[in-house]
């Protein structure tokens, strides 16, 4: 499609001269006798160029160029003057205009200057249409949600991912920290690299040191060859540290070293290694508390902690349940062959009424369980009561938590509703403990605590 030139002049000769010029070069060519019809056709839009006479009857060209910016900032204005008015050329530039000719002028070099503009324009709305498709579909689309505070965190993320800085991510179980993590990986230079992921509190202390810096063959039992740690393996990308809380505080001293030098050095080995990865780390703990407590080194706190994005609980973001769940249901409905077109009004005021100590998480689970037992195609109050396991309530009364057999002891029965919670969290994710966990709002290791607790068989929860 031809882009179409507006041309502005008071003297008719010269407006049907350039306008035949233009049209036998393939642009399509408009015409405007003053200022003032000029900006008028500006404001109805379709106009690539403005070709602008300063000297006009009426409002003279400087002045019309503020109207024009008003009514469409993005078309651009090529002034042309006279040799006596060449002062008032320079000012047109100063207000924004694109260039400027004095009159007479070659129309071979207007036709240049004319297609350098266009161009320009073209890669503009090249840049514009792709800033909008990733705002859709990229990266940074997967964080849902409208609310002031999750703005703030999309605007951090895409403000720190290009900057190759250090990233703390901190947050309450559930709130999303490694879909963030993903999201600043994806958006950064890195982004071709490896994403290698840690969970610092899911791999025993005495594997956690070989996993992070890697060992050489017989640097101890069982190390029957080299092995290359995390650190290595996330070389020219980025590593998550996550649940970086938990670190033990023996290893921290090692981990600083790797983090200020980008250097490890394996179990058995001699020699430094050097790697270039970005570091991520993930907490759910509030780590300047545990640095005052002594149980986190305050040097890797500051070393950690050069940019942070800090996600809001989902309690503090009701609003943008409607949406989440919206994007969870087209998830669920994928994944378990169903069509649930939503949630109704009363469910969705019943899911903004819930606390949500599991954040984000719990939401996503509790829609699985709504959506898998709801009657029609539609989630209801009644839907959300029964997945969150709470007895409906009465008019006017608060709801209920549904505990067990009334007759046994508060103890008891959290001990029994705990260990329901597990067994049916162990029969969802098909014994996969690390998905449990998550389904859980929990760390792996304390998952595996409370199964020693119950006496629960993760390979088989049903006894």
């Amino acid at each position: 499609m031809a882009e179409t030139i507006l041309v502005v002049d008071d003297d008719t000769a010269f407006r049907s001269m350039l306008r035949e010029a233009l049209e036998e070069r393939g642009w399509e060519v408009a015409e405007a006798g003053d200022a003032e019809t000029g900006i008028d056709m500006v404001g109805r839009g379709g106009y690539d160029l403005v070709l602008h006479d300063v000297r006009l009857p009426g409002m003279d060209g400087i002045e019309a160029l503020e109207h024009i910016r008003r009514a469409d900032p993005l078309v651009d204005i090529i002034v042309m003057t006279a040799h006596s008015t060449r002062d008032s050329a320079v000012e047109a530039l100063q207000h924004g205009a694109y260039d400027y000719f004095t009159k007479p002028f070659s129309l071979a070099e207007m036709e240049v200057v004319i297609r350098r503009v266009l161009e320009k324009r073209r890669l503009q709305n090249e840049v514009r249409r792709l800033r909008r498709s990733l705002e859709d579909t990229g990266p940074s689309a997967k964080i849902i949600g409208q609310s002031p505070a999750m703005r703030r965190v999309v605007e951090l993320v895409e403000k720190v991912a290009p900057l190759d800085a250090g990233v703390l991510v901190t947050g309450e179980t559930g709130t999303g920290k490694e879909l963030i993590s993903d999201t600043i990986h994806a958006l950064s230079d890195r982004a071709s690299g490896p994403f290698v992921k840690l969970n610092c509190a899911a791999i025993p202390e005495n594997l956690l040191e070989s996993e992070l810096f890697g060992h050489e063959k017989g640097a101890f039992t069982g190390a029957t060859s080299t092995k290359k740690g995390k650190f290595e393996l996330a070389s020219e990308g980025t590593i998550l540290l996550d649940e970086i809380g938990d670190m033990p505080l023996h290893l921290q001293p090692k981990l600083l070293r790797a983090v200020e030098q980008k250097q490890v050095e394996r179990l058995g080995g001699h020699k430094p290694i050097a790697f270039d990865a970005r570091i991520i780390a993930a907490t759910n703990q509030n780590l300047a508390q545990r640095v005052e407590a002594g149980e986190f080194r305050s040097d890797l706190f500051y070393r950690l902690n050069v940019a942070t994005i800090e996600l809001p609980p989902l309690r503090d973001r009701l609003e943008d349940i409607p949406e989440l769940c919206e994007h969870f249901l087209q998830t669920i409905n994928r994944k378990l062959g169903i069509d649930v077109r939503g949630v109704s009004k009363a469910g969705t005021q019943a899911l903004m009424r819930h606390h949500w100590p599991g954040n984000v998480r719990q939401l996503a689970n509790t829609l699985e369980r709504a959506a898998i037992f709801c009657t029609n195609d539609l989630i209801t109050d009644r839907d959300v009561d029964s997945a969150l396991q709470r007895v409906p309530a009465e008019p006017g009364q608060t709801q209920t938590p549904l505990l067990p057999d009334e007759s046994l002891q508060l103890k008891e029965a959290l001990m029994e509703y705990e260990r329901g919670l597990i067994v049916s969290a162990l029969r969802r994710s098909g014994g996969v403990q690390t998905e449990a966990a998550k389904q859980l709002g929990v760390t792996p290791k304390n998952l595996w605590n409370k199964l020693q607790k119950h006496n629960i068989d993760p390979n088989n929860p049903h006894n």
